[in-house]
C-alpha cells in the first residue's frame, strides 16, 4: 500500500516525538534532515542527475521496530537483511520494512542504499521507498511499498512464462534500467528476486534492491551473494579481489539472462566462462559468427530473437547493446514453439519463496532431465552426511540456503563464492 504524503509526515512526526525523550541527540526527523541535505546538494549541483551522485550526510533516529510497528510477516530473510510486512500502529497502515544487519554493513553503505532507493523510486517500474528510516540495536531500517505477489522467482515454474508476459516484464525493466543508465547509475544485481510483482498478469513489475548500485565508471570489486549464472564474462574473468570499472553493459547482460530464464524456466549456462563451460563456449562461438550452428539450448528461439540475444549477450562489452535494445523486438515472435504458462507459483526447486540476498533460486538446479535431478539429490545427501547433517532430506522443509552452502563447499573447496 502506497503511503500518502500526509501519512508519511505522520510517521516522521510520530517517530520524532517518540524518540525525543530517549535520544535527544538523534531526535531530528529523518525526513527533515534528509530533505534539507538533498536541497543543499541540489542547489550546489549544476549537472543533470548530480543529486544522485552525492550521498547526503543525514542523521537517522534510533527506535526499536516493535515500538510503533506490529510485524505481520517475515517476507524474506537473507545474509544481509530481513524484509518484514508490518502494520504501523499510529496511522493504521501496512508497509514493508527492510532491516539490514548492522554487523554486516556500514552506516555509510546503508545511507547510500536508502538514498538511491528513495531518489529513484518516482519511476513507475522502480519500487517506491518512503522517507522513513531509523536504526535499532541490530538493524538499519527503511520503509518501502509492499508487493502483493512476491518476486519473479516465486512466480516462475519449470516451463517458464508465456511470451506475452515476458515481453511485458522485459519492457518495464528496460524502462527502469534505461532511466538509471541515463543518470549514470548501474544496478549491478539484476536477478529474479530483485523484480517484484504487483499484478498477476505481470503488467506491473518493479525493480528493487539498490544495495550494489554504483555510478558508472567507478572502480568496484566483486561482491558476494549473487549468482554466477547471471554474471557477465568480464566479471567472471576478472581476478579475485581486483577492482574493475563498473559499466552499464553489465546490466544489459543480466537482463538478457533474465529474459532467457523467464522464457524457458532455466538458465542458458552455469557460468559465462568459455574455457570451462561448454554451453557458454558454444554460444560465444555462435555469437561471434565463427559458426552457423545454433546452440542446442537456443534452438527454441526465433531467428529474429536470436539476433537480439547476439547483441544483448555479446561477449565484448564495447559491442554489447544498450539495455533498451530489447524494445526493438517487442513486435517480433520470440519463440518458435509455444511455451505454456507454468501452473506452479513456486520456483523450480519448489517449496518456499526465495529470500532476499542468500536465497537458493532456480539457477542452482538447472538440470534438464529427471535423471540428472535425482543424481543431484543423491550428491546432496552424500555431502550432507559428510558434514554430519541429517540425511533424510525433505525438499519442502529444509532451508534452501543449505543447497548453496554445501554445493559451494565442494565446488570451491572452502574458498569464498564469487560474486559481482
Amino acid at each position: 500500500m502506497k503511503l500518502s504524503e500526509n501519512k508519511l509526515e505522520a510517521i516522521q512526526l510520530s517517530n520524532r516525538s517518540s524518540l525525543k525523550s530517549n535520544t535527544p541527540k538523534r531526535s531530528d526527523s529523518c525526513k527533515l534532515s534528509y530533505r534539507n541535505s538533498v536541497k543543499s546538494i541540489k542547489s550546489s549541483s549544476n549537472k543533470d542527475g548530480g543529486i544522485l551522485h552525492q550521498i547526503p550526510d543525514i542523521d537517522v533516529p534510533y527506535m526499536e521496530i516493535n515500538k510503533e510497528y506490529d510485524i505481520l510477516k517475515n517476507i524474506a530473510e537473507g545474509c544481509f537483511a530481513k524484509i518484514y510486512l508490518v502494520h504501523h500502529r499510529p496511522i493504521k497502515t501496512n508497509v514493508v520494512l527492510k532491516a539490514i544487519h548492522t554487523e554486516l554493513t556500514t552506516f555509510k553503505e546503508f545511507i547510500k542504499e536508502f538514498h538511491y532507493s528513495y531518489q529513484l523510486s518516482h519511476h513507475p517500474n522502480i519500487l517506491s521507498s518512503y522517507n522513513v528510516a531509523f536504526q535499532s540495536n541490530d538493524y538499519f531500517v527503511f520503509a518501502q511499498e509492499h508487493a502483493p505477489f512476491g518476486d519473479l522467482s516465486a512466480n516462475l515454474g519449470p516451463g517458464g512464462l508465456q511470451e506475452s508476459s515476458v515481453k511485458s516484464i522485459a519492457s518495464q525493466l528496460s524502462s527502469a534500467l534505461g532511466f538509471m543508465h541515463s543518470k549514470s547509475l548501474v544496478h549491478r544485481d539484476i536477478k529474479l528476486e530483485n523484480v517484484l510483482v504487483f499484478a498477476l498478469d505481470f503488467s506491473r513489475v518493479k525493480l528493487c534492491d539498490f544495495g550494489a548500485t554504483t555510478r558508472e565508471g567507478t572502480l568496484v570489486a566483486k561482491i558476494k551473494h549473487t549468482w554466477k549464472n547471471f554474471l557477465p564474462p568480464e566479471v567472471i574473468e576478472s581476478v579475485k579481489h581486483e577492482r574493475f570499472i563498473c559499466r552499464s553493459s553489465a546490466d544489459t547482460w543480466q537482463l538478457g539472462i533474465m529474459i532467457y530464464s523467464l522464457l524457458t524456466g532455466n538458465v542458458p549456462w552455469r557460468k559465462a566462462d568459455w574455457v570451462n563451460d561448454a554451453k557458454y563456449a558454444a554460444f560465444k562461438k555462435y555469437e561471434e559468427r565463427k559458426t552457423t550452428k545454433i546452440p542446442e539450448n537456443f534452438a527454441k528461439f526465433s531467428p529474429r530473437f536470436l539476433r537480439a540475444f547476439r547483441k544483448i549477450l555479446c561477449h565484448n562489452t564495447e559491442d554489447r547493446a544498450k539495455v533498451t535494445e530489447i524494445m526493438k523486438y517487442m513486435k517480433d515472435k520470440w519463440m518458435d514453439s509455444k511455451i505454456s504458462s507454468s501452473k506452479s507459483t513456486g520456483n523450480i526447486l519448489g517449496g518456499q519463496a526465495a529470500s532476499d540476498q542468500d536465497s537458493i533460486c532456480v539457477y542452482l538446479n538447472n538440470r534438464e532431465s529427471r535423471h540428472s535431478l535425482d543424481e543431484n539429490k543423491t550428491r546432496l545427501r552424500r555431502l550432507m552426511s559428510t558434514y554430519c547433517l541429517e540425511t533424510s532430506l525433505d525438499q519442502n522443509v529444509v532451508k534452501k540456503r543449505i543447497w548453496e552452502w554445501i554445493l559451494s563447499c565442494e565446488e570451491n573447496h572452502g574458498d569464498d563464492a564469487e560474486g559481482y
